[in-house]
């Protein structure tokens, strides 16, 4: 997503969130310790907050950064010990997966290595 465009879909979803609330501008600019005039830009879509600040008004808000920032699910994982979602993988491959998340680096090298030949291998008709 573009630079800009980020910040519009953040403008948005943060207005939405505020009218829901029935917030004006000014009392959710006090809330985050903003001028009034600097978070209506962040509304209008014409400014990027701060990190801390985003954090702030995710809290203000009661919405997620993800939902401020135009993240799905799809685009990241739960945690950074979980690697974000590849569709739907087969269930062979989960399994792969799962066995490979025990394995030293070694061991994982090593089977690159050996899946690197096999992918060079002519294929069979």
């Amino acid at each position: 997503m573009r630079y800009g465009m980020l910040m519009k879909s953040l403008g948005k979803e943060s207005r939405a969130a505020r009218e829901r609330l029935g917030l004006t501008q000014e009392q959710v600019a006090e809330q985050l310790d903003l001028l009034p005039a600097v978070y209506g830009r962040i509304e209008r879509g014409q400014m990027m907050p701060s990190v801390l600040t985003l954090r702030s008004l995710a809290q203000v808000l009661g919405l997620s950064t993800d939902t401020l920032l135009a993240l799905t699910p799809a685009d990241v994982a739960p945690s950074v010990a979980t690697p974000p979602s590849e569709g739907n993988p087969s269930p062979e491959l989960r399994q792969t997966l799962r066995m490979l998340r025990g394995w030293s680096p070694g061991k994982v090298k090593m089977l690159n290595r050996a899946l690197k030949l096999v992918e060079r291998t002519p294929k069979q008709k």
